[in-house]
């Protein structure tokens, strides 16, 4: 038996990711730590995965700020010392978000979207990784709006623009989308370089669930934009948080996947090729450094 780690279980694709861990047989079953901004939604989520037979611990934690993370480790290196939980053996960076103005600060004075979807899971990850437990797999949440294609164009889904991660960091006024596409080209540059750091027993994968309009991600987006979006979920074949969250747990826990390392990139479930501009070594240890010196920072304020 092993315990896996997840951020962001409270909506959407990590809710359905977490029941689909929860129900899946006793001998496949992982005990769960949820990780997640402390309220109903997550002490919902926690007793409906224990409906299901899960052994479940809630931490409650906002992720837009670097000290309930760091405390959220703390919290998770207390239980394994004291074996109230079964040895860790997956963390799932699941929590995401994407701040419809760029100039909004998380409490450490970062970016929001780059604060959530990259800072705060490099603090974690960080605070962990020497306590996972080998055979171990870290799994980052990916999207391929990092590069634009036929169907992001059409869609006006603006591709990254990447600079210094140090200025990506920074609020100031900007596009959401590239905002967003950024975050998530640091994803896929921070798992080649984590891969590079830790020990040999530690797995490193992006999965991207496929687009997924409608969700709770978008939330901070105009309501007309949310409602096109919701309409869109409704098509045949559109990735959906029932859909994808099974198929997350699956690079998590099943045998299938054990293989991956690397920053290896899984769409939905099939492994796919990343584009070379999310493959670039000089770029991924400039971010490795600027988010070292940006996490060493207790608060920023430009």
């Amino acid at each position: 038996m092993t315990t896996v780690l997840i951020t962001g279980p409270t909506r959407g694709l990590g809710r359905a990711t977490t029941l689909a861990m929860a129900g899946r047989p006793q001998a496949e079953r992982p005990d769960l730590l949820l990780v997640g901004r402390p309220g109903h939604a997550l002490t919902d989520v926690a007793n409906e995965a224990r409906t299901l037979g899960a052994t479940v611990h809630e931490i409650g934690a906002d992720l837009s700020r670097l000290a309930d993370v760091r405390a959220a480790a703390t919290t998770v290196r207390e239980m394994l010392d004291a074996g109230v939980v079964r040895p860790l053996r997956a963390l799932i960076a699941n929590a995401g978000a994407m701040t419809a103005d760029t100039r909004k600060a998380s409490a450490d004075g970062y970016e929001m979207t780059f604060a959530v979807n990259h800072l705060a899971h490099a603090q974690l990850i960080g605070d962990l990784v020497d306590v996972l437990d080998t055979p171990a797999r870290i799994v980052l949440l990916g999207s391929n709006t990092y590069h634009a294609n036929f169907w992001r164009r059409l869609l006006h889904v603006p591709a990254a623009e990447w600079t210094d991660p140090i200025d990506i960091a920074r609020p100031a006024p900007g596009s959401a989308g590239v905002a967003y596409s950024n975050a998530k080209l640091a994803v896929l540059y921070y798992a080649h370089e984590l891969q590079r750091h830790v020990g040999p027993g530690i797995n490193v994968s992006v999965f991207e669930p496929g687009w997924m309009p409608g969700t709770a991600l978008g939330r901070d987006t105009p309501a007309a934009v949310q409602a096109i979006g919701r309409a869109i979920a409704r098509i045949p074949g559109v990735a959906t948080p029932e859909t994808s969250g099974p198929q997350l747990a699956s690079m998590a826990l099943d045998p299938r996947w054990a293989g991956l390392r690397d920053g290896a990139f899984v769409v939905r479930d099939r492994l796919t090729q990343v584009e070379p501009v999310a493959v670039d070594p000089e770029r991924e240890r400039r971010l490795w450094a600027a988010t070292t010196e940006l996490l060493q920072r207790r608060s920023m304020k430009y």
